[in-house]
């Protein structure tokens, strides 16, 4: 008997069909990858398996979904019991302690930490010394080995794992899937959506969907070489701009930058400067610094100690003026999602101080260059996620700022959107707009200018994609960060 099985499925709501007579079945113990862009229907497809969502009702064909051989609509209890999932988004408890999310989830289930330890311990002994710190207070891999403990707490015999690792580092992403396959040993079936090539290549088989429908599924490689104009799309040429970024400006300035809490040091003793119109890569592992440092920069925190300034402005003195001369792209999206498209362009193009004439013909041009005039009017929720993200991007630059920060700016967004993305990113360094990004992708660490990589609160390296390959003789980006960020020293702080 299969632990899976999915006959027919269809949902709709409204008139988009978000599964469309969708069929496969996974073996018992096997690692199945869920892959498609944004809004193909894969959340939907993990939502019916759950039983936390029911399917359309097969009027001319009969559709089922079961687990473990129990039907997902008429035995839902059942199912519950044998299950394990963790939601796309973050489906911990942050006010809650790390030993606190784990016994309720343990009680949600009828059972105890105690009782369902052996399940966790491989897993759980690594951040069990973290027990009494509140979930929030986590790094990105810390929290991704909490809530696997929490899904696993119950001993499921199925897992779904719903683009568990996005946000986290590249070095922890590998940690977490070696915990992953050692559940397999263990006759754990597991089912899991990626963004990520390398762990859709960690799959036995994986099913692709797109726009609701089953387009194929077999092996990682023949699924990726099949359909590479999706996952595997052409690179970006990097255009030069008119001028050398040696012979510009520079936009951003720091020397000795500090940021203590107590007696640790967040960020420490940094320097480095960027040009006007490059493109500059600011990496490192959750928890090396990068998110404070950034927040100093943009006016959203004070420097303990050290200078910056930002389109001219002193960061400790005149934040306000940076706030005035930047975008901001959070890792969390930053739009207003019960506006519409064209009211979200017009509200943020009002804070930055343009006039309604200006906002009007720009907002046309935009929407234009988007190919969203068609949906000016669609409110921004009902958005996919890469739409939103572009979005979210275009109104960050609205006002043709000096520099755009943009955080963590594609998360969980599909290969050839992020390509996209990127297209926009180059787009607004030829224009002359500074960009400072931080990614946990590292083909897009490719794409920048120069890079830093910063390990406990340090750049430990600074240059050029190229400098940096061969300074550390690593053939790509990803080993070159994988090779720095295992050196760090600090423990979880």
């Amino acid at each position: 008997m299969n632990a899976i099985e999915v006959n027919h499925v269809s949902k709709s709501y409204g008139q988009v069909k978000a599964l469309d007579d969708v069929s496969f079945s996974v073996s018992k113990g096997e690692v199945f990858g869920l892959i498609g862009p944004d809004g193909a229907g894969k959340t939907t497809m993990f939502r019916i398996l759950c039983s936390l969502l029911l399917p359309d009702r097969g009027l001319q064909i009969p559709s089922n979904a079961t687990v473990d051989g129990f039907d997902v609509v008429r035995q839902i209890r059942e199912v519950r019991c044998r299950v394990g999932y963790m939601p796309g988004k973050f489906s911990l408890y942050q006010d809650l302690t790390v030993q606190e999310n784990l016994e309720f989830f343990a009680t949600l289930f009828g059972t105890t930490v105690e009782a369902g330890y052996d399940s966790i311990r491989a897993i759980y002994s690594q951040i069990e010394r973290f027990k009494d710190r509140k979930a929030g207070a986590l790094s990105g891999g810390m929290k991704q080995k909490l809530a696997l403990c929490c899904a696993l707490v119950h001993s499921p015999s199925v897992l779904f794992l719903d683009e568990p690792t996005t946000g986290v580092d590249p070095v922890s992403r590998k940690e977490f899937w070696e915990m992953l396959l050692t559940l397999k040993e263990r006759s754990i079936t597991i089912v899991a959506s990626t963004p990520y090539l390398d762990e859709v290549r960690c799959c036995e088989r994986v099913a692709f969907l797109d726009r609701g429908q089953l387009r194929g599924i077999g092996t990682p490689d023949a699924i990726l070489d099949e359909f590479r104009d999706i996952f595997n799309p052409p690179g970006i040429e990097k255009a030069e701009t008119e001028l050398q970024h040696t012979e510009q400006e520079n936009v951003i300035e720091v020397e000795h930058l500090v940021k203590a809490f107590g007696t640790f040091h967040a960020v420490d003793d940094i320097s480095f400067s960027v040009k006007r119109g490059e493109i500059f890569g600011f990496l490192g592992a959750n928890g090396a610094g990068k998110t404070t440092a950034m927040h100093m920069l943009t006016g959203l925190n004070q420097p303990t100690s050290g200078t910056g300034t930002v389109c001219g402005f002193n960061i400790r003195t005149q934040h306000e003026q940076i706030k005035k001369h930047i975008g901001y792209m959070s890792q969390r999206f930053s739009l207003y999602e019960d506006l519409t498209v064209s009211e979200n362009i017009r509200l943020f193009a009002g804070i930055y101080g343009m006039k309604s004439e200006e906002i009007r013909v720009k907002s046309e041009e935009l929407l234009r260059r988007l190919q969203f005039t068609e949906h000016k009017d669609t409110l921004v929720k009902s958005l996919p996620l890469g739409w939103k993200q572009k979005l979210a991007f275009s109104v960050s630059i609205f006002h043709e700022p000096g520099v755009v920060f943009l955080d963590e700016p594609t998360g969980g967004v599909d290969p050839a959107t992020r390509r996209q993305f990127w297209e926009l990113i180059y787009d607004a360094a030829r224009r002359g707009i500074t960009v400072f990004v931080t990614t946990h992708y590292m083909d897009e660490a490719e794409y920048c200018d120069r890079i830093s990589i910063m390990v406990d609160g340090k750049i430990s390296a600074l240059g050029t994609p190229d400098e940096l390959k061969a300074r550390f003789h690593q053939p790509d980006m990803d080993h070159v960060f994988t090779y720095l960020a295992r050196q760090a020293k600090r423990s979880e702080k």
